[in-house]
């Protein structure tokens, strides 16, 4: 486990815990600690700022007694493993639980998959393929994990995760190991209202297909994300919700704000919706960009963008 910078007090004003609550709260923990560790290569968009420690809990037993440990000493945890996500310049106070530990996956009878929680979606769609089982060809081309997939409901023109999924198991905010069946989750557009907690794993209900059928629609989904997205930069997906019967991409082209840059965040040229890290962007520039964006948008257009993408952390100053 490393501990490199334990002993150092917590250098963030306005947190309402002292670090002998964070030590109190990993302690015993068997997987990776980090603490005041860099955010910005857990997420898709390679921005944000440190948390006060990074775990990379070994195994659910792990989760459930950092879970138990950190509510016993009131110190938020908050889990990154989607790519909606932007993480403000001074990062995250509190604990950052990454899943990367648990990747397991598992066929079971009845054409259905189990995947833990942390495990890459393209590495479960891969699985999938090898097994000539269909229901997952909608996230080719989805970069997060399964947690965030399903606690974004992720979706593509193709289908959403609400689609195939059965049931989750979610480590409760009372560290109780709970398994939810998909009927009981109520889905929305890019989200799950799930009881608080973190998601460890989940049952995806497939069915039986003809492999190679199955390998040209990933293929071809794959090139068209290839041909319409700037997959080649660091970026969260679509920054900005639909609004009906309309298409955040149409508009902003249409307007002609593609290309808008503030510092190293830039509209993308090639898809409207996408935001892209141009090599040094910070959040302070993705959210500037945002905000002339929506402005531009409700001013021209008289349309109120809604953000897809989840901002959080502490700003810079």
């Amino acid at each position: 486990m490393n501990r490199a910078g334990s002993r150092r007090r917590t250098k963030h004003a306005g947190t309402k815990f002292r670090k002998t609550d964070i030590l109190a709260a990993v302690a015993g923990i068997r997987g990776a600690v980090r603490f005041d560790a860099p955010l910005d290569s857990y997420t898709s968009f390679k921005i944000g700022g440190p948390a006060d420690v990074v775990v990379e809990p070994a195994d659910v037993e792990d989760i459930r007694r950092l879970v138990t440990q950190a509510r016993a000493r009131g110190v938020p945890l908050f889990v990154v493993g989607g790519t909606n996500l932007l993480i403000r310049d001074r990062g995250i106070r509190g604990i950052v639980v990454h899943l990367g530990k648990l990747r397991a996956i598992r066929e079971e009878p009845g054409e259905i998959l189990y995947a833990d929680g942390g495990a890459g979606m393209p590495t479960l769609i891969g699985y999938a393929v090898r097994r000539a089982l269909a229901g997952l060809e909608w996230a080719a081309g989805i970069p997060g994990t399964v947690a965030g997939c399903v606690v974004m409901n992720a979706g593509t023109r193709l289908g959403e995760m609400k689609d195939a999924l059965k049931a989750v198991r979610l480590v409760t905010a009372s560290g109780v190991v709970r398994d939810i069946p998909a009927s009981a989750i109520p889905f929305e557009y890019r989200r799950a209202r799930l009881p608080k907690g973190i998601v460890v794993g989940v049952w995806l209900q497939l069915r039986k297909g003809i492999k190679k059928d199955i390998e040209r629609v990933v293929k071809e989904y794959l090139h068209y994300r290839r041909d319409t997205q700037p997959l080649t930069l660091p970026s969260a997906g679509c920054v900005f919700k639909n609004p009906i019967n309309d298409s955040a991409g149409r508009l902003i082209e249409t307007l002609k704000l593609k290309g808008l840059r503030v510092g190293d965040a830039e509209v993308s040229t090639r898809h409207g919706n996408f935001i892209v890290n141009r090599g040094h962007a910070r959040a302070a520039d993705v959210v500037a960009l945002i905000g002339k964006v929506r402005r531009a948008i409700k001013r021209q257009a008289g349309v109120r963008l809604d953000l897809e993408l989840r901002i959080v952390g502490e700003a810079g100053r």
